[in-house]
């Protein structure tokens, strides 16, 4: 995943004042598995990027950085 989703997802949950292990229950995912969002290792598929577009109130493009 390119770093600058990385980056949004971390300002994202922080601007919320939520750990990575809250977004993992509210996404229904693992805790490890928001880390390594953040960090870059792995990517969300399009479905999770969709409800993370979505719970935060964000397009997928500004997730993706194809707009501000």
């Amino acid at each position: 995943m390119n770093k600058i989703f990385c980056e949004k997802l971390k300002e994202l949950r922080l601007e919320k004042n939520l750990r990575q292990f809250d977004l993992a229950k509210i996404f229904n995912v693992a805790p490890n598995t928001i880390s390594s969002w953040e960090r870059g290792n792995s990517a969300p598929s399009i479905d999770e990027l969709k409800v993370i577009a979505k719970f935060f109130g964000v397009s997928t493009d500004y997730l993706l950085g194809l707009e501000d």
